[in-house]
């Protein structure tokens, strides 16, 4: 009998997820973006299908987000859910033959939200737009880049290495920095704000496992509280943003006023608080769209 380590058979599995990867990617971006969606809908269904986990998940936190919906209709929003993370999908797989010329037309953006953004902007310290994982970020952030000022965007480190490597270096191709969720990736946004750059993350989610409970959906959740700490340190403008897919597969980028973190004198208490109302911004989001909302992960106590 042979005995392979666990972290030999880790490797090997994360090997073949990188290469298979790989090997879908390098078809996908030779395809034309309705053929690519055609595919991504396949895999969508057949994911929705079989997860063992994954649908179980988000119809969780789909039904704590909106409790009115019947089964039927948690069922069908969580399939239309499926769907759109699976088009965004193949929209990243697309992104190294893409052109910032040719994904301007696939995004629209109201003179009111851009309104919001000029009024961020102005106060020259940066802008730390917050969101939720919802829509194709990699479209907004390479046209901002292109146009308006350098955008980096908080990415968790994914495993197998090679497998984030190829994230970030796609992303760099079109002017969007890749920050890690770490004490160095922290120092990178500090810098960047400083020198007015616009940093993109969301706080729907507590991936390093350093969030503060608080009522999410009126439940109580682990929440970031990262970037109401920075805006309080630097002064830089808290801009509720998310990106949302329309019928025709072009986006729609919407925003709310700028939120600005005044400081009382009690960090913590003051971390809170602008983080709840960073958080009652993004919950308004994910209600008018919560097709576009695919968190398939644990977020309340209960979840499978």
């Amino acid at each position: 009998m042979v005995c392979v380590s666990a972290d030999v058979q880790g490797w090997g599995v994360s090997e073949w997820r990188w290469r298979a990867f790989k090997i879908v990617q390098s078809v996908v971006e030779r395809l034309p973006r309705a053929w690519a969606y055609a595919l991504a809908v396949v895999a969508a269904r057949f994911a929705w299908r079989f997860s063992p986990l994954a649908r179980p998940r988000l119809e969780y936190n789909l039904e704590v987000a909106c409790p009115e919906l019947t089964p039927k209709e948690l069922r069908k929003l969580s399939w239309l859910n499926f769907r759109n993370h699976a088009k965004a999908y193949a929209d990243l797989m697309l992104l190294p033959r893409m052109k910032v010329e040719v994904m301007r037309p696939l995004l629209h953006v109201n003179e009111k939200d851009l309104d919001y953004l000029e009024e961020a902007r102005a106060l020259g310290k940066g802008v730390m737009v917050v969101s939720c994982h919802m829509g194709s970020y990699e479209v907004v952030s390479a046209i901002w880049s292109a146009t308006l000022a350098p955008v980096s965007l908080f990415a968790e480190e994914l495993e197998p290495r090679a497998l984030f490597e190829w994230y970030r270096d796609t992303r760099a191709r079109l002017g969007i920095s890749v920050l890690p969720l770490h004490l160095a990736g922290l120092r990178k946004v500090t810098q960047a704000l400083q020198e007015q750059e616009m940093v993109v993350t969301a706080i729907d989610r507590d991936i390093t496992g350093t969030g503060h409970v608080m009522p999410f959906f009126g439940r109580p959740a682990p929440i970031p509280l990262g970037p109401a700490a920075l805006s309080l340190r630097l002064g830089t403008p808290l801009l509720p943003v998310c990106v949302y897919r329309l019928p025709d597969d072009t986006y729609q980028a919407e925003a709310t006023p700028p939120v600005m973190a005044k400081s009382t004198g009690d960090s913590k208490a003051d971390e809170v608080r602008v983080t709840q109302e960073l958080l009652s911004r993004i919950e308004a989001f994910i209600r008018r769209h919560p097709e576009q909302w695919h968190v398939p992960h644990r977020i309340w106590e209960g979840s499978p």
